[in-house]
């Protein structure tokens, strides 16, 4: 295991000129995704590599309770878990990774996202029957962004999400806990740590703040379902300031207030992140990815966002990044 003070930054490195002055960030969501399969390895040193500010690694817990990087509790839509193990599905007829070890996660195979009739979601994007990728645990991601950070004199940090905290409490599965354990073994430690833990859950984070003590920086997803509609008021957001460092909102909230709710937020000290910007999901009228992007980062004034397709995000806000790894 790295040693407590590996995830701390080093400070600028004067052989390796910095991204850009500009504050704004560029998530890379669920990896370079619009390039490779999702929460990949490969997908995640693309978006490394493309200039990512933060990688976004979605979590789960498998059975013996580690960490993987996995964007739904279950299994089918991304892996070949059908086909290596067609007895293990539930009553429900779905694969849960909390039903298996990560030896056994470790076996499948991992493709293009599916819908339930097997059509692909984006048909665009890579291959479907690639081989090759496999499903990645946390430690894999840490290690992989701490290393080419030493490598390279950058500082990118992990944004990482505590899938479906209330399905992992009912299947006596502590992610919380572990999360904030990993982290600290690799150094992410304070406030200004490189590192933002993100959650649609009500109550997730605030247990970490408050009854586990972590004083890392935290986000509170927002989708755009009604039963978050409390969220984005006065009150909702005074109350996410007491225990999280900003939102991250479904874009849709943002664009159906015409920025409010971004002013909302500043005003109580909160970031805005919202999610998620595609290349090939844009919304009507909107002809290029580069114009919506443009939109929320200076008309409305986000403080980053989440996007499958980290490359143009950063020819808009770090303008002066080239794909150029070593530091000399």
């Amino acid at each position: 295991m790295a040693s407590a003070h590996a995830g701390a930054a080093s400070g600028p490195d004067h052989r390796n000129p910095p991204m850009s002055t500009n504050a704004k960030i560029v998530i890379a969501h669920r990896g370079a995704s619009g390039y490779l399969p999702e929460h990949t390895l490969p997908a995640y040193a693309m978006a490394y590599a493309l200039g990512a500010d933060y990688i976004e690694p979605d979590l789960v817990m498998t059975a013996d309770q580690h960490l993987i990087c996995l964007h739904d509790i279950h299994l089918e839509s991304t892996t070949d878990v059908e086909q290596q193990f067609p007895q293990r599905a539930r009553a429900d007829g779905r694969w849960y990774a909390a039903d298996f070890t990560l030896a056994e996660i470790q076996q499948l195979n991992v493709t293009e996202r599916t819908k339930p009739d097997g059509t692909r979601v984006f048909p665009e994007r890579f291959k479907a029957d690639a081989q090759g990728f496999k499903v990645p645990t946390f430690v894999s991601l840490v290690e992989m962004v701490q290393s080419l950070n030493r490598e390279t004199g950058r500082d990118v940090g992990i944004y990482p999400e505590t899938k479906a905290p209330v399905f992992h409490d009912n299947e006596n599965l502590p992610i919380e806990r572990v999360l904030l354990d990993r982290l600290a073994e690799y150094g992410y430690a304070g406030r200004d740590a490189k590192v933002f833990i993100q959650s649609f859950g009500f109550d997730n984070l605030r247990e970490m703040r408050e009854t586990m003590g972590s004083d890392l920086p935290m986000i509170q997803l927002i989708s755009d379902a009604p039963a978050y509609d409390a969220l984005v008021t006065p009150a909702g957001l005074d109350a996410i300031a007491q225990y999280a460092d900003g939102i991250g909102p479904d874009k849709k909230r943002i664009a159906e207030s015409d920025g409010a709710l971004v002013e909302r937020a500043h005003a109580r000290g909160l970031k805005v992140h919202p999610y998620t910007f595609r290349a090939d999901q844009l919304p009507p009228g909107t002809p290029r990815l580069e114009d919506e992007l443009r939109q929320y980062y200076f008309d409305y004034g986000v403080d980053g966002l989440f996007t499958d397709f980290t490359d143009i995000a950063v020819e808009i806000v770090h303008p002066d990044y080239r794909a150029r790894m070593h530091p000399r």
